[in-house]
């Protein structure tokens, strides 16, 4: 007989799919068998299979309260804002897993330069202990206000991928405008309103300080300011209402390589046959530090993680050269871009 092997409680509509799932799979039946495990992970559990036998697990990590401060263990376990009125003129998100000294320096420069109406959200991601230090207990408040108000902080009880950290983050945005600022960018003036500002422009869909131009959706090259094919994710910027609409940013995106070439696409898409919305690259007053990111990965495993990135754009939009301001030219004879 099929059945589960020795588990945690699970909710009996899920054990349910599995059970039938294992059927599906003894008769063989594994279109069927996809469909359940796919109502399996939708109820947030992943199936692992042994011989006859089947095994079921959270597909995240539990919710925990340290301290007083509840850890989230996934993105969607974090209270929303986005169906909520804008209350603020931008949401600037961070990222912190560890280097607290580059945390501290690019808040000292939203502190210093950041307008009125700028909301701040720190995505604490499993921070390291120097790290939590650095951003304080919930009772000490350690980080002074920001435009008027102490950043909010997200803490998660686990290490999250980039794209479900970030995630974390903007659900908890209440600006019209979100900014995912990486901790290496040091704001020197005010980068704020002009980011504001290029999004006044409905055509605008994304903008930011580095610009990415391509040939082939292959290929990415940095570029000047100016309309480009897509913004590098140091300072990128887009509407709220659009990460709503067309997000959340793909939690597949484990490590940050390539997902700012994603994320730009998916903004900029109006579909086939239509003109896409324009990714603009501006002046920032913003000095770039050493960028850390996926570098701190052994490089096999940022290499395969990487790939596995540029993998989903080539599956999503490989054949969409009305996406580039100058595709090259395909040369007669030569296979299509797939």
């Amino acid at each position: 007989m099929t059945g589960p092997s020795t588990q945690a409680f699970v909710p009996a509509g899920v054990e349910d799919l599995a059970r039938r799932r294992a059927d599906a799979r003894a008769a063989h039946d594994f279109a069927a068998a996809d469909v359940l495990r796919a109502e399996i992970e939708a109820a947030g559990w992943r199936v692992i299979d042994q011989g006859l036998r089947f095994r079921l697990e959270p597909m995240h990590p539990p919710d925990v309260e340290v301290a007083g401060r509840v850890r989230h263990g996934s993105s969607t376990s974090v209270p929303s804002r986005l169906a909520d009125p804008a209350t603020a003129l931008a949401t600037v998100v961070l990222l912190a897993d560890r280097w607290p000294d580059d945390l501290g320096r690019a808040l000292e420069g939203l502190r210093a330069h950041a307008p009125v109406g700028t909301q701040v959200v720190i995505v604490a991601n499993d921070p390291t202990p120097e790290q939590a230090d650095a951003l304080g207990t919930p009772d000490e408040r350690a980080l002074a206000p920001i435009a008027g108000a102490s950043p909010e902080q997200v803490w998660t009880s686990a290490p999250l991928g980039h794209a479900a950290a970030a995630n974390a983050g903007i659900r908890r945005a209440a600006g019209d405008v979100v900014i995912l600022l990486d901790t290496s960018v040091e704001p020197v003036g005010d980068l704020v309103r002009p980011l504001v500002a290029a999004l006044d422009d409905p055509g605008v869909a994304v903008a930011g300080g580095w610009g990415l131009r391509s040939p082939d959706l292959r290929h990415f090259d940095e570029a000047g300011p100016g309309d480009v094919d897509a913004i590098e994710g140091l300072a990128i910027a887009f509407r709220r209402a659009d990460f709503a609409g067309r997000g959340p940013l793909d939690e597949h995106f484990r490590v940050d390589r390539n997902l700012d070439i994603w994320w730009s696409l998916v903004l900029r898409d109006e579909g086939e046959g239509v003109p896409p919305r324009r990714a603009l690259a501006i002046d920032l007053p913003a000095t770039r530090h050493a960028y850390r990111g996926s570098t701190s990965l052994p490089e096999p495993e940022r290499d395969r993680l990487s790939r596995r990135n540029f993998y989903r754009i080539i599956e999503r939009f490989g054949t969409r050269r009305d996406l580039l301001l100058q595709p090259a030219a395909v040369r007669k004879g030569a296979p299509a871009p797939s």
